[in-house]
């Protein structure tokens, strides 16, 4: 259940679908972490991001994280309020409220499907490989091909973690994505090494 907070949530005062549609991705990712039904401070919302969001999307600095929350709260989707632990420290924890989940929901059924936005390194160091030595490129792909394949394992690491919470089967596909993702950038990077070596 959304928590009771210190004060009541800010509305929105232009309007919901004028709110809807000037959220950043970011904050409706960051919102997502919260519809898992969980009370969670920022640091736990980063923990989340870097188990699985890092895989398909990207983990937001704790910054950036914070200025969601805000924002969040600022709109009505997400309530705070503050709780002290057994070691007498105080904390803030974050939950999405019910006009949260009701713009989520939207969200995920109404935005438009966007094309990701690529930003390869590897591949742009190899476009411009007139300017090194063949063997430096070779070190670069051969080095973007077992970042991949970490990237792979880790995925799949948090592919058998999600596996086994219930009601977590969407995050698990998600996660099983994100390791074919891997494994097929991986097999790119062996096929282009292949074709540095054709050039040779």
């Amino acid at each position: 259940m959304p928590p009771t907070a210190d004060r009541p949530p800010a509305q929105p005062t232009d309007g919901d679908d004028n709110v809807f549609t000037r959220l950043p991705a970011t904050a409706w990712a960051v919102l997502g972490i919260l519809s898992f039904g969980e009370e969670l401070t920022g640091y736990e919302v980063r923990r989340w991001a870097d188990h699985i969001l890092r895989f398909f999307y990207w983990s937001p600095a704790m910054s950036q994280i914070y200025s969601e929350l805000k924002r969040l709260e600022r709109v009505g989707y997400a309530a705070s309020r503050t709780v002290t632990g057994e070691d007498t420290r105080t904390k803030r924890v974050y939950a999405i409220t019910d006009a949260g989940r009701g713009a989520l929901s939207r969200w995920v059924e109404d935005a438009p499907v966007e094309p990701p936005v690529l930003k390869h390194g590897a591949a742009l160091r190899v476009w411009l490989g007139h300017l090194a030595t063949p063997e430096r490129l070779r070190e670069i792909v051969a080095q973007h091909r077992d970042n991949a394949q970490r990237l792979h394992e880790e995925a799949e690491y948090s592919r058998r973690s999600a596996a086994d919470v219930p009601g977590w089967v969407y995050p698990e596909l998600v996660a099983r994505w994100a390791a074919r993702y891997y494994a097929a950038e991986r097999d790119l990077a062996e096929q282009m090494l292949a074709d540095l070596d054709e050039l040779r």
